[in-house]
């Protein structure tokens, strides 16, 4: 397959620019790039008034398969994630049965080779997720995990967590840390303050989440391991990254798009599409987890996709699971929220969904140049639409954005030189 992109305006983080290019796809590489090609007997598509990203990441998803195909299976999540202009996605572990064997991790891989898109598997950290012994870790690498966590659930124990740290740090996987501490969580629903105690809903304090970052900042700095932080939502946990980074541990972090346009007022309406975990937090939150962003203590933006069937949201609050389906939403919000307002720039939200994901997980560099992988995210941002959820891909129809006119769509997704998703096609 041949294509001529024409027109649009490339942003790449490697090299540092924006300008308006042409980039030529062949065999499944960026052939040429120049300010003007013109090149006979390829199939030219006009990209006038497009920003075009090295191919968006997202390193932390729920594809549900195997065990859970009723809430989302891999070929319905790679169609969203498509769709929501990403070319490559990492799926966490928390499938059934989970995924702490290379068994599981090949079957992921299969399925995924079949939906002819790339799916990076995460494999367990503890036999069974149970926290209580660190699942066969070698044999999680061997079969192709690119991190270990135990997402949903964190490791109480820190023994555990610094064993399961040691072995990664020896094959060289970050391990994804799922930061709460169940004690001080309970049998909370939401935040813990004002809007809990307004509307009767037990809460979630900030620091079951903050207690959890210090520990594990802690046990990586001893163990010499890559630690990534999950879903960060408090500002204690953005400051606590922050002093890590400074003193050289090797940490990272992801925010997600619900924890940077929504706060705990959202829970107001009762709305179980707004029930996540962590939690939505307080304006200051989410001031800290901006200002995060864009001084580099939060590296990516990660969707933390969880789909859930429409019976099981449709409860009172306290009985419904947590999670947004978020993969088709992430790109519109952030660039509405954060790259229209000024708190990142075009150049800022590349590394922040393409190259800094790549580079956590070990993946091959995110940057548009002669010779590179093509993948690539085309976004408009003059395209401005309602959030139509019944039209999702995802089988999860679970989002509190139901309705919001966003901006800056994603209308093309190419990933291996393969056009994935076009909006106009």
């Amino acid at each position: 397959m041949k294509y001529l992109l024409k027109g649009g305006t490339v942003v790449d983080p490697v090299s540092e620019i924006k300008e308006r290019m042409d980039i030529l796809v062949q065999d499944g590489v960026i052939a040429a790039l120049d300010h003007r090609l013109d090149v006979p007997g390829s199939e030219e598509l006009s990209l006038d008034g497009c920003y075009i990203f090295p191919g968006f990441v997202d390193l932390h998803c729920h594809l549900r398969e195997p065990g859970e195909e009723l809430k989302e299976t891999i070929p319905t999540g790679t169609r969203a994630a498509a769709k929501g202009g990403f070319t490559a996605v990492a799926a966490m572990g928390n499938t059934n049965p989970p995924a702490d064997s290379g068994a599981v991790i090949n079957l992921i891989k299969d399925k995924a080779k079949a939906a002819s898109f790339p799916v990076y598997p995460v494999g367990c950290a503890t036999k069974g997720r149970n926290g209580e012994e660190p699942s066969e870790i070698g044999d999680l690498a061997n079969a192709g995990a690119v991190a270990l966590s135990d997402d949903g659930s964190p490791i109480m124990n820190s023994e555990v967590l610094r064993r399961v740290m040691e072995y990664a740090q020896m094959f060289d996987l970050p391990v994804i840390s799922h930061c709460e501490d169940m004690d001080l969580r309970g049998n909370g629903v939401m935040n813990e303050g004002f809007n809990s105690t307004l509307l009767g809903l037990e809460g979630i304090p900030a620091a079951a989440e903050e207690v959890h970052v210090a520990r594990d900042i802690i046990l990586a700095e001893m163990a010499g391991a890559r630690l990534h932080i999950a879903h960060v939502s408090a500002a204690g946990s953005v400051e606590l990254i922050r002093k890590a980074k400074q003193r050289g541990v090797q940490v990272t972090a992801e925010v997600t798009p619900h924890h940077l346009c929504l706060t705990d007022d959202a829970v107001k309406d009762f709305d179980t599409n707004t029930k996540v975990n962590p939690p939505l937090r307080t304006k200051d939150d989410l001031e800290a987890l901006y200002e995060g962003l864009k001084d580099g203590t939060i590296d990516a933006v990660a969707t933390d996709h969880a789909p859930h069937r429409s019976d099981e949201k449709e409860q009172e609050f306290n009985l419904a699971p947590f999670g947004i389906s978020g993969l088709e939403t992430a790109v519109p919000l952030i660039w509405e929220r954060l790259v229209e307002s000024g708190i990142l720039s075009p150049l800022e939200l590349a590394r922040k969904m393409a190259f800094n994901p790549a580079q956590i997980l070990g993946l091959p560099e995110r940057a548009i140049s002669a010779g590179c992988a093509a993948n690539l995210t085309v976004i408009d941002p003059r395209l401005k639409l309602p959030v139509k959820v019944k039209e999702f891909v995802s089988l999860g129809k679970n989002s509190p954005f139901d309705g919001w006119v966003l901006r800056g769509w994603p209308v093309m997704t190419i990933s291996g030189g393969e056009i994935k998703y076009s909006r106009e096609r």
